[in-house]
């Protein structure tokens, strides 16, 4: 299975690792230097956007992969968009973890793994390498993965280092199939999640339990947040703390950023952390009131050659503030995109690599000059994106720091150059959201902002917002602030400082919250009762019946086309055409679109699902007919009439 041994490289220092990193980071450096506990042990570290958060949790897991804690990593992120990046930032650097002769296997765990290039190249390699008697140093410096981890994902966890969703390291606390081979692989790998503050209840229970699952059977963990509440930062420390069978813990500093160490000493750990100059800012922020007030902005910022960026919150507030700026001309044509998450998998890749050219830390004036990219959340994380100017739609205070973490991301002069020194003028954040009156009700978000209403349920949270922002003057300090106006928003006593108009609001939500929270304590495996059936509320299913995540009622639906008679793939170069045209609608979205299928057209769809085995349960949408203009490469989905 292995043709050569792999072992761990002692560690050395962080240029070693990256030898990109001229000056380390505050956080880097003490993820360097940190005293390691004995056993098994979680480290949180909290630091703004930029800090450099993934090179110090590789510099930590270095340290205490040398010290025998664990015999490699698997990275959990929360999309597969954010995996995807992950894993092409670690082809290149994960071999220096390992010794030169060591041929370490990098493997990329989730559902469309396929699409990588770089993962499928990896596989080969390993294939060839079979074939031929190949010598260690004659292989390919780029990516490997070891053939029999890649056949399946639930193998994936057994790899040196593996990348991809958090989901597949929570299967390994939910009865589902293969849940003890999960739990063995990750008893020798260090537990590495990203964005912790990006999951919801359900999903941050059932990462309670695996950290909980994780420190019993010896295992350690580290966790990166740019905001993460105070009360979950307890809880993780908690269910860690009780895998051992210690003490609940008490912290004791609320500064940030910060570097929490838990292990089975009685005592956190709780290091202070300057932030690096080139991340540390004071941003003004302003509130617009109208999209007459949105749209002047946007102009006199393109006007002026900046590059810009509006962010919505739902796909069609996007799709219809890009067809006004279309129909009205806010900028040249070519001067304007469009990025959501219903795009088809391969347009979706076309564009988000269009983004990254054109915002991306390379691009230069020639490249940003009166760009407007109008984005829903796909933005937000994991994506190194840079704008010198941004609006956004309101949404709750974590949400907006992680916005604001693109707003001047690199340093840039005047004409958007990449230089060592930031010299544009002051960012400024512009916030579309109503003013935090005191006497706001049900009807506060009504008729601009609906839908901020319709994906942030909880109008206490938003109003808790824009109050704390008022109260800190419209000015974002970072990182002073972060820590204030995240506990102004989610504190212990947050939700009884709202109006009493949106009491009923926040009262609703948070009965979802518990509700999500029940449901993955009835799903999560009981792990007092041992390793039998009864350690599983509802039995032992198939992995559908207990998910990692409460999704959206949503469908998968491939999209396909008539030519000459014969129904093709939306995708028509490359492989996996039929898997890279799927696109992801909402239930009521396929309802409609259904009935519009000409009856003509059933027989070849039923023909062609038989014929194609991938196809065989799958949901077809030929874009024919009245159906052609409710999908583009350019636009995405267009909600059907």
């Amino acid at each position: 299975m292995r043709p050569f041994p792999v072992d761990v490289a002692p560690f050395q220092t962080i240029a070693q690792l990256f030898p990109f990193i001229e000056a380390p980071t505050p956080l880097q450096q003490q993820a360097a230097n940190v005293a390691l506990p004995d056993g098994p042990q979680l480290w949180i570290m909290e630091d703004v956007t930029g800090a450099g958060k993934t090179e110090a949790a590789l510099t930590l897991a270095s340290r205490m992969m040398s010290a025998g804690q664990a015999k490699g990593l698997y990275i959990g992120l929360p999309t597969m968009a954010t995996a995807n990046g992950i894993y092409n930032r670690m082809a290149d650097d994960y071999r220096r973890l390992f010794t030169e002769q060591s041929q370490p296997s990098l493997v990329l765990a989730h559902s469309a793994r396929e699409l990588s290039q770089t993962f499928t190249d990896s596989v080969h390699l390993s294939q060839q390498q079979q074939d031929r008697s190949y010598q260690p140093d004659e292989l390919s410096a780029s990516a490997f993965c070891n053939s029999w981890l890649a056949d399946s994902r639930k193998k994936a966890l057994f790899a040196e280092l593996g990348v991809g969703t958090l989901d597949q390291a929570l299967l390994a606390v939910l009865p589902a199939r293969h849940q003890s081979l999960r739990l063995l692989a990750l008893s020798e790998r260090i537990l590495l999640v990203d964005e912790v503050h990006a999951y919801d209840p359900y999903m941050q229970t059932l990462l309670e339990r695996l950290l909980q699952a994780h420190a019993a059977q010896g295992g350690s963990a580290i966790l990166l947040s740019a905001t993460l509440p105070q009360k979950i930062r307890r809880s993780l420390c908690q269910a860690f703390r009780a895998g051992l069978g210690a003490d609940k813990p008490q912290l004791k500093k609320g500064d940030y950023p910060l570097l929490t160490g838990c292990s089975a000493d009685s005592q956190l750990l709780e290091h202070y952390i300057p932030s690096r100059a080139e991340v540390s800012r004071n941003l003004a922020l302003v509130r617009l009131d109208s999209p007459e007030q949105v749209k002047a902005k946007i102009c006199a910022a393109l006007q002026a050659g900046q590059a810009v960026c509006w962010i919505r919150n739902t796909v069609g507030d996007a799709r219809a503030a890009w067809q006004q700026a279309c129909d009205e001309g806010w900028t040249a044509p070519e001067r304007l995109m469009l990025f959501h998450s219903r795009f088809a998998l391969c347009d979706r890749v076309t564009v988000e690599a269009e983004v990254l050219s054109r915002f991306g830390k390379q691009s230069d004036s020639t490249q940003r000059r009166g760009q407007l990219l109008i984005a829903t959340q796909v933005v937000e994380q994991s994506l190194d994106l840079d704008f010198d100017f941004m609006v956004t739609d309101l949404a709750p205070i974590d949400l907006l720091i992680q916005r604001a973490g693109r707003l001047h991301r690199h340093s840039r002069d005047v004409e958007g150059n990449p230089v060592d020194k930031d010299q544009r003028p002051p960012p400024l954040l512009a916030i579309h959201a109503p003013a935090p009156v005191a006497d706001a009700d049900a009807h506060w978000l009504k008729p601009h902002w609906q839908g901020s209403q319709w994906v942030y349920q909880d109008m206490g949270q938003l109003w808790l917002t824009l109050d704390s922002l008022q109260q800190q003057r419209w000015q974002l300090r970072m990182p002073e602030d972060a820590r204030t106006l995240i506990e102004h928003v989610y504190g212990e006593d947050a939700p009884f400082t709202v109006p009493e108009g949106l009491e009923d609001s926040s009262l609703d939500a948070e009965g979802q919250r518990s509700a999500e929270k029940r449901q993955a304590m009835v799903n999560r495996l009981d792990l007092t009762k041992g390793y039998c059936r009864d350690s599983s509320n509802g039995g032992w299913e198939e992995e559908m019946a207990t998910p990692t995540r409460l999704a959206d009622e949503t469908v998968t639906v491939v999209l396909v086309r008539l030519r000459q008679e014969e129904l093709q793939p939306w995708c028509n170069e490359g492989l996996h055409r039929w898997q890279r045209s799927q696109i992801s609608l909402p239930e009521k979205d396929w309802r409609i679109a259904r009935q519009q299928i000409p009856e003509a057209l059933t027989e070849k769809i039923s023909q062609l699902k038989e014929n194609v085995t991938e196809l065989r349960w799958a949901e077809l949408l030929p874009l024919v007919d009245g159906l052609a203009d409710c999908y583009s490469a350019e636009g995405g989905w267009l909600k059907p009439e």
